[in-house]
């Protein structure tokens, strides 16, 4: 298990992110130089979970360094889900606010969808607002949610073919899993989602050519039941010992599999350069309005 960072069948996403992060600096550095406004992001986050925090860390390293401008609101825990409303409301209607991002997870006390629904939709970047999942499920997103564009892209990226396999989705939510599955069938995939409460998963990871895990706990999915020579595209975040892992022990199932995405620095910088490219489009289209 020697070398194992330069192993081949490691899948990274950091080159696009450093080819997308290039270009939208140039566009920021032009529009700097015609003394127009600069495009900002303003991120509500709630309490204090760590893989959020992590999350934020790195996108706001990246708008730095391209120029974009941010502002962090961090909300306790126990806030009313009417005060956050009430801030989403006040910057949908601020035209100098190009997007707005609520981290989540949030809390168990407060109502996701409650809250997401009432960001403008043309300011959604995360593009989880009912009306971009709408537009999502009939194959015209008007902004595609970052991490589910993230896999499609990569699999474009190391040209592997989607159609005719068998993909599974390990975690359905509204998210992660919903947005990936509906991008797959959009794609002309077979797509199979499973959640805690589907019976017999063991006979579905088997089968799976590729496989999507979004679970978020370390190590949970039996190893040994992986299909040889599939490709696992592993989209956890967690933290074990100060570190940063995802759903599956890569250096157990290296040898296995044909590609496998590691964390970090698999799916996660791709997300990352689809954010960016998601305020950019948000920018360009700042004239649109919404009436809810």
């Amino acid at each position: 298990m020697s070398n194992i960072i330069n192993n081949k069948k490691f899948i990274y996403g950091i080159n696009y992110l450093k080819n997308t992060r290039n270009k939208i600096k140039k566009k920021i550095l032009n529009i700097k130089k015609n003394n127009k406004i600069i495009p900002l992001i303003v991120i509500i986050n709630v309490g204090n979970n760590k893989s959020s925090l992590i999350y934020i860390k790195n996108k706001c390293k990246n708008f730095k360094y391209v120029g974009i401008k941010y502002k962090i609101y961090n909300l306790k825990k126990n806030i009313n889900e009417n005060k956050i409303i009430k801030l989403i409301k006040k910057f949908n209607y601020n035209k100098n606010i190009t997007c707005i991002l609520v981290q989540l997870p949030l809390p168990k006390n407060l109502n996701t969808n409650k809250i997401i629904n009432n960001i403008n939709p043309y300011k959604d970047v995360d593009g989880l607002h009912y009306y971009n999942i709408g537009k999502l499920s009939q194959g015209n997103p008007y902004i595609s949610p970052c991490t589910s564009k993230a896999v499609i892209k990569l699999l474009n990226i190391y040209k592997i073919n989607i159609i005719g396999i068998n993909i599974l989705i390990i975690g359905c939510s509204n998210l992660i899993g919903k947005p990936i599955n509906m991008s797959l069938i959009n794609k002309g995939c077979t797509v199979t989602i499973t959640n805690s409460k589907t019976k017999n998963i063991k006979k579905y990871i088997k089968n799976a050519d590729i496989l999507i895990s979004a679970i978020g706990k370390y190590d949970i999915i039996p190893i040994n039941l992986i299909k040889k020579n599939s490709i696992i595209i592993d989209i956890g975040i967690n933290i074990k010992n100060n570190k940063i892992k995802g759903d599956i022990n890569y250096k157990l199932i290296l040898q296995k599999v044909k590609y496998i995405t590691p964390v970090p620095g698999g799916i996660g910088p791709i997300t990352i350069a689809i954010l960016l490219k998601n305020i950019m489009k948000i920018y360009k289209n700042k004239t649109i309005t919404f009436n809810q």
